[in-house]
């Protein structure tokens, strides 16, 4: 067996991409870097030529089972719909179990709802309705992972409405309003232009050794509470 891709290429003379080529960005338009209305970009490819007498084509029903993604402008959303009203007993039902009865979080799990204008300080909370950019991406994330022990167990209408339901939580529509393929992409995020532009890679491939902190402060704070039980003596009980 091969150790590696990289060995089974060379042994078969196909040249992969390098990591420069493969985190290349694509030409940002003049003007501030965000990314909040930037043109997206046409997929770039890197596959290595086609071996003759290897494979065959794909079909388009063994596609159409991983083609299920979704951009951030609501390319790739699939046709259906679903409201809050209809998504609470299912996240009652394959949700709450982790995430809390209202999004709060449960145990190490993460919250879906708090946050909001948190993220430039020194404590930030991620969640959807804090940090998430574009709301088909919620969509598209809870569709292929959720839930947890069956992604991609439920109807697209049932996303819908859980996707709805999330954002409800977090004050971004009302209950009643129909979530589909159309109006998922109109919902504007809190953080719709907290996203920057940046050059790939954009870390070095040696490490830094000397005057790397340039005489700044650098703090760690974390809440052991996520991992282990107060008390327990394996870790603190308050935030350090």
């Amino acid at each position: 067996m091969f150790r590696s891709i990289s060995a089974l290429a060379l042994l078969m003379g196909v040249a992969l991409a390098q990591p420069a080529d493969l985190y290349r960005p694509f030409e940002a338009p003049p003007g501030p870097r965000t990314t909040a209305d930037v043109p997206w970009p046409a997929p770039r490819v890197w596959l290595p030529a086609a071996i003759a007498g290897i494979g065959r084509p794909a079909m388009p029903a063994q596609i159409a089972g991983w083609d299920i993604d979704a951009r951030g402008d609501g390319a790739g959303l699939p046709r259906g719909r679903g409201t809050a009203r209809e998504g609470e007993d299912l996240y009652v039902t394959h949700c709450a179990a982790c995430h809390g009865d209202f999004g709060e979080g449960a145990d190490r799990w993460p919250a879906l709802i708090g946050g909001r204008g948190s993220l430039n300080t020194g404590e930030p909370k991620r969640t959807v309705g804090s940090a998430w950019q574009h709301a088909p991406a919620v969509f598209d994330y809870i569709r292929r992972a959720m839930p947890y022990a069956a992604p991609q167990s439920l109807s697209v209408d049932e996303y819908y409405a859980i996707t709805a339901y999330v954002l409800y939580l977090n004050e971004l529509v009302e209950g009643e309003a129909v979530m589909d393929q159309d109006t998922l992409g109109q919902v504007r995020m809190p953080n719709r232009d907290g996203f920057v532009l940046e050059a790939r890679p954009d870390t070095a491939n040696e490490a830094c050794m000397t005057g790397c902190r340039q005489g700044r402060v650098v703090g760690v704070i974390g809440d052991s509470r996520r991992f282990v039980q107060p008390g327990s003596g394996s870790g603190f009980d308050t935030p350090q």
